[in-house]
């Protein structure tokens, strides 16, 4: 049992680090406040003074706003559908004994360790290049006209560059939980005579429950910034500026430190409402 002077020691032994914690967060998240409320233009005169609300009103009446937001939770709705989706299969299948299920575990995993960058230019240049890219000589194959995937489809080609790099992460947490369920229980299953699909919606899936919840929560959380991708694929071209996206153009683009930080308020804002909606599904399930 600790006593007063060890818990005393170990709080003072956590404070430099929790100070530093607190200042790598609280200091920029004040600078962001404290811009949002001015007329800061760095190539244009610097800063021109005290705004009020004017920044906020001006970027939440802009036409580009709520098509963003509109956008962010597209690409992030679809993300995570096909990450829990195709992770539950993988799952499934990584879970059987298979032969050099080493290999393939680790040729899973790896798209996760890709940096999103690298990944977005790999997907842009090798696969969806409309020309040399491999999707284009499989239309070819099969006599069809190639798509011009970044242009026709972008919304589909960012969820499936995102999903590919996040789906390793929703495998592994979703392979450990189907591991750690009792074994006994399908195999009592089987032996009442359950088809596969009946035990896996009525025993495997339950059991997965806190799992696809922790997945979409921490998902949601990283998504919700997306930027490295539409960055070098699209350029927030062809409807897929997502509201970070948008963020960046009015700081970087048009100049306005005062008008992207009142946009990185209420991209902070819609985060903790999302988390918020999301904290209270998966505490409904953690509890269950």
């Amino acid at each position: 049992m600790a006593t007063r002077h060890s818990r005393s020691a170990a709080r003072l032994m956590m404070a430099p680090a929790v100070v530093l914690l607190l200042g790598w967060m609280l200091v920029p998240l004040t600078m962001t406040l404290w811009f949002s409320f001015r007329k800061y233009l760095p190539l244009r005169g610097g800063d021109l003074g005290f705004v009020g609300f004017e920044n906020y009103g001006r970027f939440l009446s802009s036409s580009s706003f709520w098509p963003a937001v509109q956008t962010t939770l597209v690409i992030v709705g679809g993300v995570l559908i096909v990450s829990v989706v195709l992770g539950i299969l993988l799952a499934l299948l990584l879970d059987q004994p298979i032969w050099g299920q080493g290999v393939v575990r680790i040729l899973v995993i790896a798209p996760f360790f890709v940096m999103p960058t690298v990944s977005a230019l790999v997907w842009k240049n090798m696969f969806m290049d409309p020309v040399n890219g491999i999707l284009a000589h499989l239309w070819r194959f099969f006599g069809a006209e190639p798509v011009q995937w970044l242009s026709q489809a972008s919304i589909p080609s960012i969820i499936m560059i995102v999903s590919w790099q996040w789906l390793p992460f929703a495998t592994l947490i979703l392979l450990t939980a189907i591991q750690s369920l009792d074994s006994e229980q399908l195999e009592a299953a089987e032996m009442d005579g359950a088809p596969p699909l009946k035990r896996f919606a009525y025993i495997i899936l339950p059991h997965l429950a806190r799992a696809i919840t922790i997945v979409i929560l921490i998902q949601t959380i990283f998504l919700l910034s997306i930027f490295a991708e539409i960055f070098v694929t699209t350029g927030g071209a062809f409807g897929t500026r997502t509201l970070t996206y948008l963020i960046f153009q009015r700081v970087l683009e048009n100049q306005n430190v005062g008008l992207g930080s009142a946009g990185g308020v209420y991209a902070i804002i819609l985060a903790n409402i999302v988390a918020l909606f999301l904290m209270r599904i998966v505490g409904r399930n953690l509890d269950a």
